[in-house]
């Protein structure tokens, strides 16, 4: 790969703003990336390069007239298909959308873009963003970049696996059972799901209403540690957000938890462990714990975002009005039906909760102590967490059972930052990593655990097909 391929965002910008390397130079090398890996990846699923090339010309001169920018000036990125982007689709996927174009950028979008980056298009999803394969009936599916027979994770799967292939610095990604993580992991890059509520996350569809508007969180995919607070604070208020480089991790306290609903793989066992030795090389103080509650962390999902209110997943799907689950069924068994399997099948399964109202009660009360203990043990320090149950798996497996993706969605209705930490690949070649879970509003603590991480074992391996 060629170095600007490989480089931070934030070292990037600091190129382009001293003028050794244009943002024409960088924005083109990008682009022929693009060009070059996504008939295969089918990640990037609607370019906008001319625009970008034009955007970036306009970036230069500006630094010609030593007018002041902001700190992601000539930076190209990607945005992911739920975010509105002006002039560039905005389905989520939905076959009944498609044709919709976005007339005006998203909160976070804008923010970007008030910083000066320079977006060369959107990436692909999974139906409505609610599933671990960013595949559709609009686009199709999304490969991953180090086995294409492999996910590459939803929501955010496109922006995953265009980062890991090397034809974009960083992307905006969004998270409500895992979409920015999931895809991070499977992708070997990182991402940062922030704090509930931190992020403003108007102009995306679809839209969640009350406690799922701190449930669903906005946040940065990239490829390198350092990009992640520069870009948070971009997106983020005006709250500053502590420097992350200044975390003393002697003395921090590190819990280690792997109980889940499913069981663990060796290597990612493994790879937990080696993140727990090098923290306590470096002073951490680390300690193994099991919390039998995360075995429900579905069942707690599930039961706190039913409780949000607000159009369900199957009046989404139908554009306001239920979609009838045995039809669509019958339609898919002949190959026309306008949704997904995973799609249709969460739209039967969303209506469990409500047919069982006091046992839903009993799991919120579970969750809000679930809440409480977790808190307690993390204290101003973080617990490592699975991501998955196993590195990538091949296209279709995650349906056979659906409910390995609890590992990351619990911390969505907990409302805790989580950083996801790429850890190398395995034997077969397929990324590794691992969660790094913060308290309330102390993000910068598993920002600065990733720093750490990223320095001890290399962080992003860039896929060897494409370098």
């Amino acid at each position: 790969m060629t170095e600007l391929l490989t480089t931070s965002a934030r070292d990037l910008g600091a190129r382009i703003q001293r003028r050794e390397v244009s943002s024409v130079e960088v924005v083109d090398a990008h682009i022929r990336q693009i060009e070059r890996v996504n008939p295969v990846l089918n990640a990037v699923v609607r370019a906008r390069f001319e625009e970008a090339r034009i955007e970036a010309r306009a970036a230069d001169e500006k630094l010609k007239r030593n007018e002041q920018v902001g700190p992601l000036h000539g930076v190209p990125c990607t945005i992911k298909e739920c975010f509105a982007l002006t002039g560039m689709p905005n389905t989520s996927g939905l076959l009944s959308r498609k044709g919709w174009l976005a007339t005006e950028d998203a909160a976070a979008v804008s923010k970007l873009r008030a910083a000066g980056a320079i977006p060369l298009g959107v990436t692909n999803v999974s139906e409505l963003c609610m599933w671990l394969e960013s595949n559709n009936r609009v686009y199709g599916r999304t490969n991953n970049p180090y086995d294409p027979a492999r996910t590459v994770g939803g929501s955010s799967g496109g922006e995953g696996a265009i980062i890991a292939a090397g034809g974009s610095p960083f992307g905006l990604g969004s998270d409500v059972g895992g979409s920015i993580r999931m895809p991070a992991f499977f992708n070997g890059i990182f991402g940062h799901k922030p704090t509930g509520g931190w992020i403003d996350n108007r102009g995306q569809f679809p839209m969640t209403t009350g406690d799922a508007l701190r449930y669903l969180t906005s946040g940065p995919l990239c490829r390198r540690a350092t990009d992640l607070a520069p870009i948070l604070r971009v997106l983020g208020p005006e709250r500053e957000l502590a420097a992350p480089e200044e975390v003393d991790l002697r003395g921090l306290e590190v819990v280690s938890v792997t109980t889940g609903l499913t069981r663990l793989s060796d290597d990612l066992r493994e790879t937990q462990a080696k993140a727990e030795r090098a923290l306590s090389d470096r002073g951490a103080r680390v300690r193994h714990e099991d919390i039998p509650l995360l075995k429900r962390a579905i069942e707690i999902w599930a039961a706190m975002m039913d409780a949000t209110g607000g159009p369900s997943f199957s009046e989404f799907l139908g554009g306001g009005k239920p979609i009838s689950a045995v039809m669509q069924l019958l339609l898919l068994a002949l190959g026309r039906s306008p949704h997904t399997l995973p799609a249709i099948g969460l739209a039967v399964v969303e209506k469990l909760p409500k047919l069982m109202p006091k046992r839903n009660a009993a799991l919120r009360s579970l969750g809000a102590e679930l809440k409480a203990d977790l808190l307690a043990r993390i204290g101003s320090g973080v617990m490592l967490y699975p991501s998955y149950s196993m590195p990538a798996p091949r296209h279709h497996q995650p349906l056979l059972p659906p409910t390995h993706w609890g590992y990351t969605a619990i911390f969505n209705v907990m409302e805790t930052p989580v950083t996801q930490v790429p850890m190398g690949l395995n034997a077969a070649g397929l990324p590794l990593g691992l969660q790094v879970i913060g308290s309330h509003h102390n993000d910068h603590v598993p920002l600065g655990v990733a720093l750490a991480l990223e320095e001890a074992f290399g962080g992003w391996v860039p896929a060897p097909r494409w370098t």
